[in-house]
């Protein structure tokens, strides 16, 4: 018994520390990763509640443009009922169009600044050709000769039109209003004739979003009302836009932009699309410094809980690499002991197989050297059985002699192909086999021997059964259980051999009558040299059976003893199909 071996602590120490490093390794990264994504998706959704905010503005805006155009577009439909109106454009009359409109617009042209989004600050009328009437006085709202024309449309519009153009107030400060151009039809042909045009104060600047912490204005023919930005500024603002729209359509953008130094993010969406006006967008700008602040705080705070879960982590590993290293201290005596035992085992086990190896050789060397004197002999007792004047009881010993030398020759055979097994020097070529025609052949072969004369043999197999296997060592498969059912039968007995095909694999079954095997040789009966019991008025030497299952064996099948009862003795060898 050799002794325990020793643990190494050097070894066990230098695992430990390993698995601490690979386990600090994963939660580092793991804790990096999160920090990562949880900073990327905090920043996220801070646009993301700008967005929403700035879409809430938009709605709310769309939500009143709808509504006073619906408002618009009723009072210009009952203008056009008016019948001193509806003369002034059919006849042409247009001396008397503005003063027949006076008192209809009077509600709408109040001088009294008015909160609500119907105030309008002008009205014109556009002719047939989009051109537009000048009114003989003020009383529709005063306008400059260059933002009068900018109401002008290249022909009258069919649809109702909304416009923003930039001008100036009473104060000389700018200023963007919003016209909406309704078409009049006539009453008669129901085609348009003519067009009002209303201006108001946009709803943009109406519901301009204090809340949101946005500045917002309006941006058309390349100038921006923005309040609170400078000039600078604006044009910043503006040469974005434009590079943005460049790249395609779209009614909605959003981009971060570095204005005077401050980072700002950027909204802006047309508030016109599909007008003959130019182009107006509604922009957006919020200034990012708050957000840049909190989203710092909030990244302090990410990565404070970070290192604190990654402290705690290390911690953890620390504690884990000590139990995960405790089993594997002791899987490692238990290794350098097995490994111990392991080396003394394989030295007892090559000293017992140069053992059986050396067996084996001799084995084959014997039975080589046995068969050219077994020849010798047989040579002289045939050459002595073949003289005349011996009497006759010397012919039959002789002739006995010669038997024997029969017998052991076969002994001597059987003893070189399991010696050959044995060293694993036998190599099979194989091929289709024709397991029926080998029963067949064996059979007749057995009706010639004069022992078996009164024996009956009766056959029940499948045509063409075939095996795969080399035929030779099938065939002394089939010969050596032949010859087993013939030699341990009673006289006038039966021989029935069978055989059925199942998926990949051949049954052979081969039964014979007589004295059963006794119940305790059953177990030995594939033993060298066993003979079950047998007297010496049988003949055998005790290889047969271990030999057919070793062939057996080595073509993929095996040979078993299915049942020994006092009525039959049946044997049964698998087969791989062919």
């Amino acid at each position: 018994m050799s002794a325990p071996a020793e643990p190494r602590p050097t070894s066990f120490r230098l695992f430990r520390i390993k698995l601490l490093i690979a386990m600090m390794l994963v939660v580092s990264v793991l804790t990096s990763l999160g920090i990562y994504f949880a900073q990327r998706r905090a920043a996220q959704d801070a646009q993301d509640d700008l967005q929403r905010d700035f879409q809430l503005e938009l709605a709310s805006l769309h939500r009143l443009q709808d509504l006073r155009n619906a408002a618009v577009l009723d009072r210009t439909t009952a203008l056009a009922r008016n019948p001193r109106i509806h003369a002034a454009l059919e006849d042409n009359a247009l001396d008397l169009l503005y003063p027949s409109a006076r008192e209809e617009m009077r509600d709408l042209m109040q001088s009294t600044p008015r909160s609500d989004a119907l105030q309008a600050r002008f009205y014109r009328f556009l002719d047939g050709n989009g051109t537009v009437i000048v009114p003989p006085a003020n009383d529709a709202g005063a306008l400059l000769p260059n933002e009068e024309k900018s109401l002008a449309q290249k022909s009258v519009p069919q649809t109702m039109q909304v416009g923003y153009f930039v001008r100036r107030d009473g104060n000389g400060a700018t200023t963007v209003d919003e016209m909406i151009a309704v078409p009049i039809r006539s009453t008669e042909t129901n085609s348009v004739i003519a067009a009002l045009v209303l201006g108001f104060k946009p709803v943009a600047a109406l519901v301009r979003g204090n809340a949101t912490g946005m500045n917002s204005g309006i941006l058309v023919n390349g100038k921006l009302e923005l309040p609170t930005f400078d000039p600078t500024a604006e044009d910043r603002v503006i040469g974005e836009i434009e590079n943005e729209s460049r790249r395609g359509p779209g009614e909605e953008r959003s981009l971060r932009v570095l204005i005077a130094g401050v980072p700002h993010l950027l909204f802006f969406k047309q508030l016109n699309p599909k007008s003959n006006y130019p182009p107006a967008y509604e922009v957006c700008v919020y200034p990012l410094t708050q957000l840049l602040a909190r989203q710092q705080h909030l990244r302090a705070q990410i990565l404070t809980g970070g290192v604190a879960l990654l402290l705690g982590g290390f911690v953890i590993c620390q504690f884990l690499a000590r139990r995960l290293s405790r089993p594997v201290e002791k899987l490692a005596v238990v290794s350098e002991e097995n490994f111990a035992q392991r080396r003394q085992a394989e030295a007892k086990l090559q000293t017992t197989t140069e053992e059986l190896q050396r067996s084996a050789r001799f084995s084959a060397d014997a039975s080589h050297q046995l068969k050219s004197p077994i020849t010798v002999l047989r040579a002289g007792l045939d050459s002595l059985l073949s003289r005349d004047g011996f009497p006759q009881e010397i012919y039959e010993e002789i002739s006995l002699l010669i038997h024997q030398t029969y017998r052991l020759t076969g002994v001597v055979e059987d003893l070189l192909l399991l010696s050959r097994m044995d060293a694993g020097r036998l190599r099979l070529t194989m091929s289709v086999v024709d397991l029926a025609q080998l029963v067949e052949e064996w059979a007749d072969d057995l009706h010639a021997l004069p022992e078996a004369a009164d024996l009956s043999v009766q056959i029940d197999l499948p045509p063409k059964l075939k095996v795969a296997g080399e035929k030779k060592y099938t065939d002394l498969i089939v010969q050596n259980l032949l010859d087993n059912a013939r030699k341990y039968n009673r006289p006038h007995g039966l021989i029935r051999v069978s055989a059925r095909a199942e998926k990949n694999q051949v049954e052979l079954r081969v039964a014979n009558t007589g004295r059963g095997i006794p119940a305790e040789a059953q177990p030995d009966i594939f033993e060298r040299f066993h003979r079950a019991g047998a007297g010496d008025d049988v003949p055998g030497h005790g290889l047969g059976l271990n030999l057919a299952r070793e062939l057996a064996r080595l073509h993929g099948g095996d040979l078993r003893l299915v049942r020994s009862d006092a009525e039959y003795t049946e044997f049964s060898a698998l087969f791989i199909a062919g």
